[in-house]
């Protein structure tokens, strides 16, 4: 193990709510809480004001609301997060060429790799740096923590909670990890915490006390030595750059399940676009593209179809898409519906629609069972256009939808955000991240004059200074 605190673990505070919260001037210093709103949604984020109500991430959203009834609920706004996370790595990528995202949020950094650091000084002068540039580029703030592996600096930048600076140094890590719960090691979760409980084991240092051989009687040979040598501080594992990007998917869970069949079409059809978007946004195109469908019983079928060269057509993708969803069977209801796109490559095929017509003649695989369609995003549920059904189906006109958080603009009152929405109408406030907290204003949800818009950026740009609400 290297015996300079050259490891960096950077974690935003609060992500998404500290994102939204900076974007909505009403909603600094408030509780925000960002994830489904359906019944059956679930919290990504509470922001920490959120928090000392006890709602955190993963909790059901009816839990969260009873906890606190007066917060904020907002849908997440995933394409401005892409947008902040790419501006916070792209500063990551500066000090080193060995960057390991662990989420939109979280990444290692191999500070001695980039030449920046190589003791404790220069460490803590490059983190302290680090959070001063992401604050100037971004508006948000960062935890980082230091230390010589990569369990280390995240347990590091954990205590440095929120907005701080954590440094281990060498020779300290044994007296900082005895006292801390088991449950604070990687690969200890649950089941293995309440194993060791049981056997009396409660804390990093009993651990430790109780040997390599009894941990192996309990664990297992690969699992109880590994979590010996964490427990003594010693963690080999290396930072590992970002690999290439195997798939783009999208999904969408609904609040309640969809049992007609021309608007089952009409997901299928505004996903593929959703996904052909991100996938042309990554630069790439793809062969083969997946359905993923969860039905009424929580039964998950997949189809794909893999196609004789690479496509980032929106029309090939949705004409695939829509031949696998007639191989599924949707009688009863669909909870969840995604479209993805594997055997990615960095060009696309000529005469793209023979080629998926030929490809549809010669058949479809069928997968069932299997979780295919991979790093999708859970938003809320939104109607797209329906496909045209046919002579003896029609689909009646859609109501327009606003999700609560998302961007909007009056043609007389400028930028905004949803609010919320219900029985017809739709509720405002004009405001912009420069901006004092706005007025709040109600329309119609068809008003001619209101539109979906992008996200503002959350600090001011060059030639930006005039937008406001």
């Amino acid at each position: 193990m290297r015996s300079a605190p050259t490891i960096l673990h950077l974690d935003m505070d609060a992500f998404y709510a500290s994102a939204e919260q900076a974007a909505k001037p009403s909603l600094r210093g408030k509780a925000v809480v960002v994830g489904g709103l359906g019944p059956r949604g679930v919290v990504a984020t509470a922001s920490y004001e959120a928090r000392r109500f006890g709602v955190h991430s993963a909790m059901p959203m009816g839990q969260a609301r009873r906890l606190a009834p007066n917060a904020a609920y907002l849908v997440p706004r995933f394409g401005l997060y892409r947008e902040i996370s790419e501006q916070v790595m792209g500063l990551l990528r500066e000090l080193s060429p060995l960057v390991e995202p662990l989420s939109l949020d979280e990444a290692f950094v191999d500070l001695e790799a980039g030449g920046v650091a190589d003791d404790e000084a220069s460490a803590r002068a490059v983190g302290e740096r680090l959070r001063a540039d992401i604050k100037a580029v971004t508006g948000l703030t960062g935890s980082v923590g230091l230390a010589a592996s990569k369990m280390l600096a995240k347990i590091a930048s954990e205590e440095a909670k929120p907005d701080g600076l954590r440094l281990i140094a060498p020779g300290t890590e044994r007296a900082l990890l005895g006292p801390m719960p088991v449950r604070t090691l990687p690969g200890v979760g649950p089941a293995t915490g309440d194993h060791l409980r049981r056997a009396g084991i409660t804390t990093v240092e009993e651990i430790a006390e109780a040997g390599e051989d009894e941990l192996v009687r309990l664990l297992g040979k690969a699992h109880g030595g590994s979590l010996y040598a964490m427990a003594l501080a010693h963690d080999e594992r290396p930072v590992v750059a970002e690999r290439d990007t195997k798939s783009v998917s999208v999904e969408d869970t609904y609040d309640v399940d969809i049992h007609d069949r021309v608007r089952v079409r009409g997901e299928v059809a505004r996903l593929a676009d959703r996904c052909v978007q991100r996938l042309r946004a990554a630069g790439h195109s793809g062969r083969t593209i997946v359905l993923k469908v969860r039905r009424f019983d929580f039964s998950t079928l997949t189809r794909s179809e893999t196609l004789r060269g690479p496509t980032d057509d929106p029309g090939v993708v949705r004409e695939a898409a829509a031949r696998l969803l007639e191989s599924v069977d949707t009688t009863g209801g669909v909870r969840l519906l995604g479209v993805g796109v594997t055997g990615l490559a960095d060009y696309t095929q000529e005469d793209l629609f023979a080629q998926a017509q030929a490809t549809a003649d010669a058949g479809v695989s069928d997968e069932i069972g299997a979780e295919a369609v991979s790093g999708g995003e859970a938003e809320g549920a939104s109607p797209g256009e329906p496909e045209e059904a046919g002579a003896e189906e029609t689909a009646g006109p859609v109501e327009r939808r606003w999700a609560a958080g998302h961007d909007v603009r009056h043609a007389e009152y400028g930028h905004g955000w949803v609010q919320g929405s219900g029985l017809g109408r739709v509720t405002v406030r004009f405001e912009t991240p420069g901006s004092p907290p706005g007025r709040v204003r109600t329309f119609r949800t068809d008003d001619p004059l209101l539109e979906p818009a992008e996200p503002l950026p959350l600090v001011e740009r060059p030639g930006r200074a005039g937008e406001r609400g």
